[in-house]
């Protein structure tokens, strides 16, 4: 017997963040995020994403074993300001049993009827800072600390419960070239950028020069995404939020930028060294020696993940991303990185893609969301 029960308990919340280390356990690819993290995610305290949303967090039991769980979420700003009714479902994982794919999502689908809204669509987070679409494609290779994990028949189950593919996002592995071997018209294409339109590139030394351009990022972020499907328009208090939350992980190498003649900056893009191995290491616990592995891997890491990239839309289409990938490509080569994965890219995103061909690349993983009406 199948029930599903909401978690209200702190009980509760600990083995909903702690299901997938159980579910995953034997998968050498299955990432672990940050337990406390995760937990601090759900706490109405500590997130402030609850100012314009509401959530429910629920656990799938059968046989009273805990076998699957998933997230019901309201993002008012994007039902009220985008008039997109729906319900979004996040943090989905389950056993291999269809049945307990249905208890869980006839949870979020009451959830959405109770605040009359069309549809539900899914796995997504609370807003586009958050993670997003199922695995579909790419099983053998590791999550990075951004993305979900998830299991092949996930997708099949989705599909049987009569879910359609919305949105879909691609994830490249590109190699970097060596200094000599560095392609030599990005370097040129620089050059002719800058000189054209009167720009330069900004570099950062310490983590505190960069505070004073955090908010110019994500207000390019949602100059530079506010056309495409998924996009939600990132509220100050989240900035703040990500701001405490990521910082810490993000050495000033890693942040490359580009201001016009006035200083106003223009295009940025924020890498870091792979955490994946070292997170896969962890399994979701920072103390005793968590924070050394990330030492680590700040510093010893042949291997970088592409994070967020935001160009000013004035500029979108005229090849400043040469710019920030020139300077990127002299970084990677100085501290030995040799690999770089990039986040997922929605797949009508053709500019940043295209960009890729410069490069050799893979395309090794795919990932979707899906969407079904509520009748």
């Amino acid at each position: 017997m199948i029930t599903v029960k909401k978690a209200t308990s702190q009980s509760d919340f600990k083995k909903f963040v702690n299901f997938p280390n159980k579910l995953y356990k034997n998968s050498k690819y299955w990432v672990s995020p940050i337990i406390n993290e995760e937990l601090e995610m759900m706490d109405k305290k500590k997130n402030p994403v609850f100012k314009n949303a509401d959530a429910a967090f629920f656990l799938a039991f059968k046989n009273n074993k805990l076998v699957g769980r998933i997230a019901a979420i309201v993002n008012w700003i994007e039902v009220k300001e985008q008039k997109k009714r729906k319900v979004r479902f996040g943090w989905y994982d389950v056993i291999n049993d269809l049945e307990v794919s249905k208890k869980l999502l006839d949870e979020v689908i009451k959830f959405g009827e109770k605040r009359n809204l069309s549809y539900v669509e899914g796995p997504v987070g609370f807003s586009n800072m958050d993670k997003a679409g199922l695995l579909t494609f790419g099983f053998d290779e590791l999550n990075t600390m951004i993305t979900w994990y998830h299991n092949p028949y996930q997708k099949i189950h989705l599909e049987k419960i009569g879910m359609v593919k919305q949105a879909e996002w691609v994830e490249y592995k590109i190699q970097i070239f060596s200094e000599k071997e560095a392609p030599e018209k990005v370097k040129k294409f620089s050059d002719l950028i800058m000189k054209r339109y009167r720009l330069k590139p900004l570099n950062f030394k310490r983590t505190k020069d960069i505070l004073p351009y955090i908010d110019e990022m994500f207000d390019l972020l949602n100059k530079t995404y506010n056309n495409l499907q998924s996009f939600v328009p990132i509220q100050k208090y989240q900035i703040d939020h990500y701001k405490e939350r990521y910082l810490r992980y993000i050495h000033p190498d890693f942040i490359k930028s580009v201001i016009d003649k006035d200083g106003k900056l223009v295009a940025f893009a924020i890498t870091m060294p792979s955490f994946s191995r070292a997170l896969k290491k962890l399994n979701g616990k920072l103390f005793p020696f968590g924070f050394l592995r990330i030492l680590m891997a700040q510093r010893f890491n042949s291997r970088a993940s592409l994070y967020l990239i935001g160009v000013h839309p004035d500029y979108q289409n005229k090849g400043v991303t040469a710019i920030l990938f020139n300077d990127l490509q002299t970084m990677f080569n100085r501290r030995g990185i040799t690999e770089v994965e990039t986040n997922p890219e929605l797949i009508e995103n053709k500019s940043i893609q295209a960009f890729w061909k410069n490069y050799k690349n893979i395309l090794h993983k795919k990932r979707c969301t899906y969407k079904k009406d509520i009748k």
